[in-house]
């Protein structure tokens, strides 16, 4: 019996042997395809990665030889020549084109720069909101009322920048003679828990000079 037995589990072992490999012949290619599309797909992301480190690196000397130059005007030619495919260049070389355009001593050409950035639906909300405070800011000669809503529609971002509207509606408000508008916008800043040491302090003093008064901390 027990010559039979083994006998017996030596022919059953091979017939699981002679299935394994029919079944390896039938679909062991699904295996080796797996691996390559694992192999390949790890070249890939490597690849792509070693792309995106060698456009970075080759935006940023562009920048540096930009921002090297002797002058305003060919700072901006050597940034004009900068990529500008994709957002993050974009956004870089469009803040650093409205710098040199302000050391040019051309604003218009600014706030057109600060415009571009503002609507470009690319670029992060944060900084098209940074973008069109820049560029209500810098646009002196248009009417109160455009800056106006301009500076309101900024009243809905979050941080610093909504303090920073908020003290552009109070000068507004004091250039039309609106003071007590204009010193109600500033203790609502000086009240709020965001504003910074150097913005409180302006608020404050904007509101002495109108012939108001600051209220004591506590």
């Amino acid at each position: 019996m027990s010559d039979t037995d083994s006998f017996i589990d030596e022919v059953t072992e091979e017939v699981r042997r002679d299935r394994l490999f029919a079944l390896v012949r039938k679909y062991g290619w699904i295996g080796v395809l797996a691996v390559l599309l694992l192999v390949g797909g790890a070249a890939w992301n490597e690849w792509r990665k070693a792309q995106d480190t060698a456009q970075a690196q080759a935006l940023g000397d562009g920048l540096l030889t930009a921002l090297t130059q002797d002058t305003p005007e060919a700072a901006l030619a050597q940034l004009d020549q900068l990529p500008t495919d994709r957002s993050g260049a974009t956004l870089v070389t469009g803040f650093a084109k409205a710098a040199q355009h302000l050391a040019a001593g051309d604003t218009q050409a600014a706030v057109a720069q600060f415009e571009t950035l503002a609507t470009d639906a690319q670029i992060a909300p944060a900084y098209r909101q940074l973008a069109s405070f820049r560029a209500l800011t810098l646009a002196s000669t248009r009417s109160t009322a455009e800056r106006r809503l301009g500076f309101e529609a900024l009243l809905q971002s979050t941080g610093i920048l909504r303090l920073l509207a908020e003290e552009q509606l109070a000068l507004l408000d004091i250039e039309e003679g609106n003071s007590d508008a204009a010193k109600e916008r500033l203790n609502k800043i000086i009240a709020d828990a965001e504003t910074t040491a150097g913005l409180r302090r302006r608020a404050a003093q904007l509101i002495v000079a109108l012939g108001g008064s600051v209220p004591q901390a506590g």
